[in-house]
C-alpha cells in the first residue's frame, strides 16, 4: 500500500490508456475536473461525499488523460483512498457512515414531508437499499496480509 506521504510519480503498467474519441476528450476531462472539485468541497462539507466524487473523477480521466489520471492519484489526500479503491475495493469507515447515513435522512425527509403517496419513498427505497448493502458490504481497510 501507499503511503500518504509518498507523492506517485507514474503509474504502474497496467494504467488505463485513454480510450475516448477525440471529440469525448475534453468533456470527460471537464468532467473530471468538475468530480475533483465535488470531491474536495466532499472533504470539507459534512455529508457532502468524496470518494464517489473521486471514483469519478479517476474513471473520466482513465478514459480521456493520461496525465490528469497521474495528476490524481498523486494528490497526497485523494491518491490513496483511490488507489485503495482500485486494488481492494475498499471503502473507508467513514466514508460509510456518511454515506448510509445521508440516505437514512434523505429518505426520511422524503416519505415525512415530501412524498404525498407511497410511490415515491417506495422507489427511493428500491434504489438506496442495494447501494447501501453495496457500501456496507465492501471492506472497510487494505486486507492485513496486503500491508506487508
Amino acid at each position: 500500500m501507499t503511503s500518504p506521504k509518498t507523492p506517485i510519480t507514474s503509474l504502474p503498467d497496467n494504467c488505463p490508456v485513454p480510450v475516448a474519441r477525440p471529440y469525448l476528450r475534453p468533456l470527460l476531462i471537464a468532467l473530471g475536473f468538475t468530480c475533483v472539485g465535488l470531491g474536495a468541497v466532499g472533504v470539507v462539507v459534512p455529508g457532502m461525499p468524496t470518494t464517489v466524487f473521486l471514483i469519478m473523477a479517476a474513471w473520466a480521466f482513465a478514459r480521456s488523460s493520461q496525465r490528469f489520471h497521474t495528476w490524481l492519484y498523486s494528490r497526497p489526500r485523494f491518491g490513496p483512498l483511490l488507489i485503495n479503491w482500485e486494488q481492494h475495493r475498499v471503502i473507508p469507515m467513514r466514508a460509510k457512515v456518511i454515506a448510509v447515513g445521508c440516505m437514512t435522512l434523505s429518505f426520511v425527509y422524503v416519505a415525512g414531508f415530501v412524498a404525498q403517496d407511497w410511490v415515491l419513498p417506495a422507489t427511493l427505497l428500491a434504489v438506496m437499499v442495494p447501494a447501501a448493502i453495496y457500501i456496507l458490504t465492501r471492506a472497510s481497510r487494505v486486507p492485513n496480509s496486503e500491508l506487508a
